[in-house]
């Protein structure tokens, strides 16, 4: 059982300039309930961020995480650095509260793609029979890390037994990456407590108060908690056993490819230049002049901070240096990511998953 817990006040980043001169797109009634596949709600309610100059095609991406984590770096870097005007496309990001309306959302037809784990897709694709398609994978590893003190170290399998680890939601991706760790590595995940907390910098208090031994959170907020808390300390999830289906991917339906297939093909081609551009600036300060141009919060903001978030967001987009295949998923791995999740319990009936995926936009 997944219990709520209280977090601290003052939990959200600071974050000022949201994108300046940009409009506000206001969020899209979606009809219906919710989707049950769960992952981490964003704390934007409807605000968005355009870019490009009004003159290109309007294309609206679904995100479930507000512009101000660098773990959006790609979408940030579209923006600011033109790559979506570039392909002609008048872009604006509508934020929605999680990856559940991210994907309702897109099923209503209101917007062509969004970015979620591909755990929710699998999830959606299996027990409600979504037309859902995987057009690329962006992130490529595990990107959510193990927040904890070095005077309580979570450093093996077995120091989580009788822990109480925060997670962001309920069911969501990092509640079963965390699952999925556990499991992988021996470990009967229902010898680790989880409590629902916030995914930020603040939670930490609660560690160093022993409410919790650890909680997950995103690159750049762990990297801030490692940098500006004594004793604070950093597990990336794949140190204790590896977890397939741990990717991040981008998503749209198999309707939306019939009528938006260029849009969406030059969406993906502006954000495979974006990312680009970030791997090939080598010490970062170009993308983050660029970004801080347009934005403004705590982990851009932070001169060590923010380099490193780039940097570890290189090795994930790149799978640690090869950026031959970017945005490519390999089918091979996705299949057998599924068959971790039915391994797991976590889905079931599972059938000719290599259909889930379409690269074709990708190509030139």
């Amino acid at each position: 059982m997944v219990n709520e817990l209280w977090s601290p006040p003052g939990a959200n980043l600071s974050r000022a300039g949201f994108l300046r001169g940009s409009g506000l797109l206001l969020a899209a009634a979606a009809g219906g309930g919710l989707l049950g596949a769960c992952a981490e709600p964003g704390s934007g309610q409807g605000q968005a961020a355009a870019g490009g100059d009004g003159e290109g095609t309007d294309f609206t991406f679904l995100s479930y995480l507000t512009l101000d984590t660098l773990s959006m770096s790609p979408e940030m870097l579209g923006l600011a650095g033109g790559y979506f005007a570039d392909h002609g496309l008048n872009t604006e990001v509508q934020v929605v509260r999680g990856s559940p309306q991210a994907l309702q959302t897109l099923l209503s037809g209101v917007a062509p793609l969004t970015r979620v784990g591909a755990i929710d897709l699998m999830t959606a694709r299996t027990e409600q029979d979504q037309p859902l398609v995987n057009v690329g994978t962006i992130v490529r590893r595990p990107s959510i890390r193990i927040i904890y003190s070095q005077d309580r170290p979570l450093a093996a399998p077995e120091d989580f037994v009788g822990k109480t680890i925060g997670v962001p939601s309920e069911g969501g991706t990092s509640e079963k990456t965390l699952m999925l760790m556990l499991q992988n590595s021996g470990i009967d995940p229902e010898q680790v407590t989880r409590q629902v907390v916030a995914q930020t910098p603040a939670s930490f208090e609660m560690v160093r108060r022993g409410q919790l031994d650890g909680y997950m959170g995103s690159i750049d907020i762990a990297l801030m908690v490692e940098s500006t808390q004594e004793g604070g300390a950093i597990l990336n999830p794949a140190d204790i056993a590896a977890v397939k289906a741990d990717t991040q991917i981008y998503v749209t339906t198999e309707e939306a490819i019939e009528q938006h297939g260029d849009d969406l093909r030059s969406y993906l081609a502006a954000i495979r230049e974006a990312v680009t551009s970030i791997v090939e600036d080598s010490d970062r300060s170009r993308t983050i002049e660029t970004l801080r141009g347009e934005y403004s919060f705590a982990t851009l903001d932070d001169d060590e901070v923010a380099p490193r978030a780039l940097d570890e967001g290189v090795a994930l987009w790149t799978d640690d240096g090869n950026a031959d295949e970017l945005l490519v998923t390999d089918t091979d791995l996705w299949v057998e990511a599924v068959a971790e999740l039915e391994e797991a319990g976590f889905i079931s009936g599972a059938e000719d998953p290599e259909s889930w995926v379409d690269n074709s936009l990708l190509e030139q």
